[in-house]
């Protein structure tokens, strides 16, 4: 699927066949060219030629409602995105940012493969229509909400310029038209990229990749914190609250005797006793050398936070069983 060359042909066109391209990737949802009947014959012939709309993925289904897509991309190199179904009908889309990632976060099977490549705008939202493309081949209800977490492989700030792009034509009304309170951005804290969503005419919401209270301890998780350390990325969220007046979401991986313990949701309270800041807690899903915390050990810990008055969401296994709950992706 090559839409960069796509809009390049359609420079020769009228100006209306833009806007009606757009209806049939992004409203009809068609796969072939050949199911845009508003297009003149010739056009979709020569749009089958050079830029066909397949998309080069598998699906991977686990038994809890959540699905695992692995793309192929042009350089054979892969990329995968996760699908979860929910209770209420919506539908939330997990996508990467990047082919593999340079922070090696010690619990991430992402960080653990290495840095391959930026993905281009149209990468990232290739993932986005290869999903929605699936619910509508399953004839699932498409009117209920979808949500997009860019939250897969990769750290979408340090490929800032196209994730934003991106947000903007899943945004767009004539694109894919997803509420910005639908798209959210994780990061584990580059400060740049936080200063510059604060400066963005988007309502998207923003997360934080935190997973320990104090820095020596969140330097050996992620050790991207020696250069963004805790300090330094509230102070930039301080700022983006400021700013924006929207509400941040702290992510927070429990791992068995290593981040669990009494005193480390004791300093979290403390740190998150702030206006707009909440914290999600997630339940480990294994990679490597760490394991999961116990379901004893994660409610005692959301009960210290909520007697400190922190207001608390809890992430359960999701994905666990196809490898694509949180840290998991790896582009197998």
């Amino acid at each position: 699927m090559n839409i960069e060359k796509l809009f390049t042909i359609l420079k020769e066109q009228p100006v209306y066949r833009v806007k009606q391209v757009k209806t049939a990737i992004f409203k009809n949802l068609i796969d072939d060219w050949a199911g845009a009947l508003n297009l003149p014959l010739t056009l979709r012939e020569e749009l089958n030629k050079d830029c066909p709309l397949q998309i080069d993925g598998q699906v991977f289904q686990s038994t809890d409602k959540s699905f695992k897509s692995l793309i192929t991309l042009a350089d054979g190199l892969k990329i995968e995105s996760v699908l979860l179904g929910h209770k209420d009908g919506h539908h939330t889309i997990c996508v990467s940012s990047q082919i593999g990632c340079p922070l090696k976060c010690g619990f991430c099977a992402t960080g653990q493969m290495g840095f391959k490549r930026n993905l281009t705008v149209w990468e990232i939202v290739m993932q986005v229509l290869f999903f929605l493309r699936y619910l509508k081949a399953k004839k699932i209800d498409l009117e209920k909400s979808i949500n997009v977490v860019f939250m897969g492989m990769g750290e979408p700030f340090l490929n800032y310029d196209n994730v934003m792009a991106a947000i903007k034509i899943l945004n767009d009304k004539d694109g894919l038209n997803i509420g910005a309170r639908h798209i959210s951005i994780s990061t584990v804290g580059i400060i740049e990229g936080i200063n510059k969503l604060a400066k963005e005419n988007l309502q998207v919401n923003l997360a934080i990749s935190l997973h320990a209270p104090e820095d020596s301890l969140r330097s050996k998780l992620v050790p991207v914190n020696e250069k963004y350390s805790i300090g330094k990325i509230l102070s930039a969220v301080d700022s983006y609250i400021e700013k924006t007046s929207r509400r941040v979401m702290f992510e927070y991986i429990l791992v068995d005797g290593v981040n669990d313990r009494e005193k480390d949701a004791e300093q979290l309270a403390a740190l998150m006793d702030r206006p707009l800041y909440f914290v999600n807690l997630i339940s480990y899903n294994p990679t490597g050398k760490f394991k999961p915390s116990s379901a004893e050990n994660i409610n005692r810990f959301r009960q210290t936070l909520q007697r400190s008055g922190i207001f608390v969401t809890q992430r359960y296994h999701f994905g666990g069983k196809i490898k694509a709950a949180c840290g998991q992706l790896a582009g197998d």
